[in-house]
């Protein structure tokens, strides 16, 4: 099968997974704010590998399982939402990418925040030193 094919099979198994979680599941173990992140469809198109997200935190282990459980009616209900004759089963898996990018992004804010920190007060020292007597400044008065 062309990438392009895939690529446009595995957007609309995409679409159609965040409408069917949108509408809700059934299983109590799904609980939490899922955002489906990305999908990879096998070239044989015997199985799409779904990466979701899950916040909060304490709820992505379960969640995830009751979302391999429920593969099966998620397809269904994606049979409904997806126009092929073929549609791959569905294994679901965490997406760690967006924890480390706004672990990263945290950590550059803290890095700003102190590289700003630290001008304000060279600053500082230098309008106080400029306003300074030439004696205390180490020049002759």
């Amino acid at each position: 099968m062309s990438a392009h094919r895939l690529e446009r099979m595995a957007s609309a198994i995409q679409r159609g997974v965040q409408q069917v979680l949108a509408r809700g599941i059934a299983d109590e173990r799904v609980r939490g704010l899922i955002t489906v992140t990305d999908v990879k469809v096998m070239g044989d198109l015997t199985e799409a590998v779904v990466s979701c997200s899950v916040l909060p935190a304490e709820h992505q282990s379960l969640t995830l399982h009751g979302l391999n459980s429920a593969a099966a009616h998620i397809r269904h209900e994606l049979g409904e939402l997806v126009d092929t004759r073929q549609l791959p089963r569905l294994r679901f898996r965490l997406d760690k990418g967006l924890k480390k990018q706004a672990a990263l992004l945290g950590a550059i804010e803290l890095a700003k925040e102190a590289t700003d920190k630290r001008e304000a007060e060279v600053a500082a020292k230098a309008a106080a030193l400029a306003q300074a007597p030439p004696a205390e400044r180490g020049g002759t008065p």
